[in-house]
């Protein structure tokens, strides 16, 4: 039998690693700053012992670094980093999309991303100051999500969501700066007629198709970032950016 106490671990432990991981990207704290635990946990209003696993879990991420002397700090990234991490994404998503089309979805799995493909296109009827950019996210990652669970694959799933922790290389990580540009509706309908495509070859079980769409969907992301770093009035918007230097 638990107690309370018990009972609240595994809340404590998500808080302290979301609050964190808020704190890093939201420009609290600036590169290289070493991060106390006592702050940090008065700060999430947490003791310090799930504050210690979090940061412990974010420098396997790697979030933070160790510091020899003990303790951990904010860590930056070069924008080769971000470029790696988004490449191999693309990797990977397009991994799971071969292993889909070649192990084959359940019809259930296909309604499920049909649906979300449909909710994407009635947001995306909007004009580019009217969308609902928070759904846009949420249905943006469900699809996401769905590649993945549709490999039916452990080891793929579990590398993908640990990639996807870094800064800017998640699927919604760079729809911020996507915003700032002149072409970010047209991008989206970009986006979206790949989400399409991805399906229809996973659907016709064509594995290698599904592959190559799923690694240039991915490369969108790319090239938001690097629009980003080339613009100072980009980069002032969003503290976050302040972790990539260099």
């Amino acid at each position: 039998m638990t107690n309370a106490t018990e009972d609240r671990l595994p809340t404590q432990s998500q808080r302290a690693l979301e609050g964190i991981r808020e704190l890093l990207f939201s420009g609290v704290f600036v590169p290289g700053a070493r991060l106390s635990e006592p702050a940090i946990a008065d700060r999430l209003q947490i003791s310090r012992t799930p504050v210690r696993a979090a940061l412990a879990r974010l420098e396997q991420e790697g979030v933070v670094d160790a510091i020899p002397s003990g303790g951990f700090a904010v860590r930056s990234f070069a924008p080769k980093d971000i470029l790696d991490a988004i490449e191999l994404r693309g990797v990977l998503e397009g991994t799971a999309a071969r292993l889909a089309a070649e192990r084959g979805i359940t019809p259930a799995q296909s309604v499920a991303m049909q649906k979300v493909l449909a909710e994407i296109d009635e947001i995306l009827e909007a004009t580019h100051y009217a969308l609902d950019h928070d759904r846009y996210t949420r249905c943006n990652a469900t699809f996401h999500d769905l590649i993945k669970r549709a490999a039916d694959s452990p080891v793929i799933s579990r590398e993908i969501s640990r990639l996807v922790s870094l800064p800017f290389s998640g699927p919604n990580a760079l729809l911020m700066v996507q915003r700032e540009l002149p072409e970010f509706h047209g991008s989206l309908l970009l986006a979206q007629s790949q989400h399409k495509a991805i399906l229809e070859a996973i659907e016709l079980r064509e594995g290698t198709r599904a592959e190559n769409l799923a690694r240039e969907h991915a490369r969108l992301a790319r090239r938001n970032l690097e629009v980003a770093m080339n613009d100072d009035r980009i980069k002032a918007r969003y503290p976050a950016l302040t972790l990539v230097t260099g």
